[in-house]
């Protein structure tokens, strides 16, 4: 059922992004589909609808019963909340559990969720631990940068030298053929 088409039957609209009943694949892709329009009548076997607002009297078998919620939360905060436990209250004693059906010869058995996000020694741990990883990793890496610092230092002073060595042959010999020069011209 498509909103906003007022026809008991079925027709053929072209529909693009943006649309109801059509989700489109591409960019700028319009697709003709087939929808039913809004009108209720006969043909309908089934309509999902929602209660928006309470009237006067009471729906029987709808609105008449209360039914409790099944299940209880299972996030820890979720559970602090409900219970409005404090910080060093311990949230394992609030869970919500249910019971289940007795067999014969035994008693009821209960059943509870495990509880996430609920903090442990172990996930302290575990925290405290992956901190500390990082900070070795840091550690290594700024050592490793100080050595390869030092040793590009190293490097770079070597080439250095070798150029100035390079640099003060080439001034002797050329300071010597120019001596030679002059004592040949006399």
């Amino acid at each position: 059922m498509k909103q906003g088409v007022l026809t008991a039957g079925r027709v053929r609209l072209l529909l693009s992004k943006g649309h109801s009943c059509y989700r489109s694949r591409r960019t700028g892709e319009r697709k003709r589909k087939s929808v039913r329009g809004c009108i209720v009548d006969s043909n309908l076997s089934v309509l999902a609808l929602a209660i928006v607002k309470k009237g006067e009297a009471e729906i029987p078998g709808l609105t008449d019963k209360h039914v409790p919620k099944r299940l209880g939360p299972k996030r820890a905060s979720k559970i602090r909340k409900l219970f409005n436990l404090g910080p060093g209250d311990d949230v394992r004693k609030y869970v919500v559990r249910t019971q289940k059906a007795a067999k014969e010869g035994k008693e009821a058995k209960t059943k509870a969720p495990k509880i996430q996000r609920l903090i442990t020694p172990q996930v302290i741990q575990r925290k405290r631990h992956r901190a500390a990883l990082k900070v070795r990793r840091m550690e290594k890496a700024r050592n490793e940068e100080a050595e390869y610092k030092k040793l590009l230092a190293k490097r770079s002073k070597e080439q250095k030298d070798k150029r100035a060595e390079v640099h003060k042959k080439r001034r002797l010999s050329s300071s010597r053929v120019s001596t030679s020069q002059s004592v040949a011209s006399q």
